[in-house]
């Protein structure tokens, strides 16, 4: 199975942290990289083969990755001359990349089984499967429901649920056939261009531990949740205690 992690952003949210040090290298905990992490997930699923997209600080990751031997992987990389958002780095890839791969971006801390959503992926035969959580938000205000210029209906401080992509996703190579390398393309303009052609893509429900950290706020909750997910999301080696 071969894992495609986006590691190129700037991190701007999390300035000033990232002006030295890409989000991936952030540490959590007293002495793991956000990366670290998941690429020890990775390998723990059965993934032989990363591919990391890198530019802001792309050296630095290169110089602590290097070929993925550590975590018994083969790391290749792919360096963007300019920003290419979130899905166009892929687009230079098309070739090479096997009919199914998993696509996620390099800030992602969860205990998501990531061959099972590739698996489950597989089995939909969609172009695009996208791990999804559910989130709430409470609305500080009255909600007035309104037709015809006269309140029908009033809920006060209503929790909103909604899902959201977790940055995690599955992903057929023909899904990018149509785009040409080079091009910068966000994951937004990818939903909205399948959904244009009537391909929809799958959702992959997932209710665990996951944390975006793209915030100071998210970054300092993944510090403070570490010590307590530990377990769950770094494998017990052999002479490498947790």
């Amino acid at each position: 199975m071969h894992a495609v992690i986006l590691a190129g952003g700037k991190g701007v949210r999390l300035r000033p942290y990232t002006t030295t040090l890409p989000k991936p290298l952030m540490p959590i905990g007293d002495k793991h990289a956000i990366l670290e992490i998941v690429l020890d997930q990775l390998a723990g699923c059965g993934f032989t083969s990363v591919t990391l997209a890198i530019n802001h600080l792309g050296p630095l990751i290169r110089a602590f990755v290097g070929d993925g031997a550590r975590w018994g992987l083969t790391v290749d990389y792919i360096e963007e001359d300019r920003p290419l958002s979130t899905v166009g780095p892929l687009f230079g890839l098309k070739d090479v990349l096997p009919d199914e791969f998993l696509v996620m971006n390099g800030d992602v801390l969860t205990d998501l089984d990531y061959a099972d959503l590739l698996h489950q992926h597989t089995l939909s035969g969609c172009g695009l499967t996208v791990a999804v959580a559910e989130r709430t938000h409470r609305i500080e205000f009255g909600v007035l429901d309104v037709a015809d210029s006269r309140i029908v209906g009033f809920r006060e401080k209503p929790d909103l649920r909604y899902q959201v992509s977790m940055g995690v996703y599955g992903m057929a190579r023909k899904t990018l056939k149509p785009y040409p390398a080079g091009m910068s393309f966000g994951f937004d303009q990818l939903v909205l261009d399948l959904l244009a052609r009537e391909e929809h893509p799958a959702t992959y429900p997932f209710t665990g531990f996951w944390l975006d950290i793209g915030r100071p706020e998210d970054y300092d909750e993944a510090n403070r949740s570490f010590e307590r997910i530990r377990p769950r999301l770094l494998r017990e080696r052999e002479g490498e205690p947790v």
